[in-house]
């Protein structure tokens, strides 16, 4: 089996994106999986049921979210009944929707687990002790488990990394919106990444208007950060390859889609 996953989707740049590559990616990897973090999805802000419609109708089968999963107020009105949809599961047990998606793709099942961090992130539920509990669940049906792990610290995403590594078929971060340069398999059979990176504005600063985000470390002054509407834009993915009778990965490869790194389809 391969595993798409597209990065952090920052608003209609990222939008975009996604609309115009991910058939191109599809049809280029030809992965039975693909799944896509939404959570800047809607202005940079949260995601809403209709983008949460165009990701699903764009070719992905699944959606993963993160700290910002609550700021656009209209997913209170779907999550629950949008049964691909997986948001932290370390936020308290009565917050709505779930954390732990399973797919049935073909004669397989696949676990998807959201999870997010507590380093320089807003206080949550511990992390690993969930994993554990949601991977002791997800074994009970499939040995494929994917995780996105949505944090800041890169030794928070290095450290669930090694801490499922055997058990889970991959750990793949969000959140920091830069690409890094460490995926690898790891002793056991788990995919590792730190972070898959960002789909969304190329000349931005993480996603951001520029102008903002340098008034803002200038003058120390509260400002508003907004999504560049018009520029160049650049997608952020992996890819992952999977063994099917073990569940464990076999291979990892980033995926980054710029005016400096054109996609081609050969």
């Amino acid at each position: 089996m391969d595993i798409l996953f597209v990065g952090d989707v920052v608003g209609s740049p990222g939008r975009d994106m996604v609309k115009e590559y991910l058939p191109k990616l599809k049809r280029k990897y030809r992965p039975q999986l693909t799944i896509v973090n939404g959570e800047n999805a809607a202005g940079g802000r949260g995601i809403t049921e209709e983008i949460y419609k165009q990701f699903l109708e764009a070719g992905a089968n699944a959606i993963t979210l993160g700290n910002h999963a609550w700021d656009n107020k209209a997913i209170f009105e779907f999550i629950d009944k949008a049964k691909y949809i997986a948001r932290p599961a370390n936020f308290p047990e009565n917050t709505p929707g779930t954390g732990l998606v399973f797919l049935r793709i073909n004669a397989l099942e696949v676990a998807i687990i959201n999870l997010q961090g507590r380093t320089f992130m807003p206080p949550l539920d511990c992390p690993f002790k969930k994993v554990d509990e949601l991977i002791e669940i997800a074994k009970q049906r499939t040995d494929i488990i994917f995780i996105d792990f949505h944090a800041e610290a890169t030794s928070e995403m290095q450290a669930m990394g090694w801490y499922v590594n055997g058990r889970a078929t991959a750990v793949v971060g969000t959140h920091t919106h830069v690409q890094t340069a460490d995926h690898r398999i790891l002793p056991d059979g788990t995919a590792y990444m730190t972070d898959v990176g960002m789909t969304g504005p190329y000349d931005g600063i993480l996603g951001m208007e520029r102008e903002a985000v340098l008034h803002k470390f200038l003058t120390g002054l509260p400002v508003r950060f907004e999504v560049p509407k018009s520029g160049r834009k650049q997608l952020s993915a992996c890819i992952i390859t999977v063994d099917d009778k073990t569940g464990k990965a076999v291979t990892i490869k980033p995926i980054l889609i710029n005016d400096d790194q054109p996609f081609f389809t050969e």
